[in-house]
């Protein structure tokens, strides 16, 4: 029984070895300290179970609820936080410095749409051949780009050069 799921750490009814608890009945109301015996017999006259809720304190606090419908609902919320949750992707752009502006309106659309999506963008500038002379061409389009999408996103790394491309990566703006 020994997961690392939160679920599972809790001790039930005839596990919790404390000899005196803090009780918690079952509509919420603070009882007090009373001896472990006692609340077991609280939560078995209520049909319920004893649950202890917070076993670092002195004494642990213990609840009297029905633990099967507990678990059922920490699994539900546990599986809506998982829901809601979303992981940012890195999409890619290619494109070269000579680039022509119809094909850079296509690309520029494209990068609109990641952005919208909440995605991040790198943006990778190939060159070939003799293109290498001309970085200039790239820091302009760069530049171009950058200005472009400002309205919704920042660079979160500026325009570098890596061997025989050019790259810079935007995040959306929050």
């Amino acid at each position: 029984m020994a997961t690392s799921t939160r679920e599972e750490e809790y001790r039930v009814n005839r596990m919790i070895d404390a000899p005196e608890v803090r009780l918690i009945d079952e509509n919420g109301n603070m009882v007090g300290i009373v001896p472990l015996r006692e609340a077991l017999a609280r939560a078995e006259e209520a049909g319920l179970d004893l649950v202890e809720i917070a076993p670092t304190a002195r004494p642990p606090v213990c609840k009297i609820l029905d633990y099967g419908k507990f678990k059922y609902e920490a699994q539900k919320k546990a599986a809506a936080a998982r829901k809601k949750q979303r992981t940012i992707e890195v999409k890619e752009i290619k494109m070269r410095p000579t680039i022509d502006e119809n094909d850079y309106e296509i690309k520029m659309r494209k990068i609109r749409e990641f952005l919208d999506e909440g995605d991040k963008v790198k943006v990778t500038l190939r060159f070939r051949g003799r293109e290498m002379v001309h970085t200039h061409l790239a820091t302009s389009l760069f530049e171009r780009i950058k200005n472009d999408v400002a309205d919704r996103a920042k660079v979160e790394q500026m325009p570098k050069l890596e061997g025989k491309q050019m790259v810079m990566v935007m995040a959306p703006l929050r």
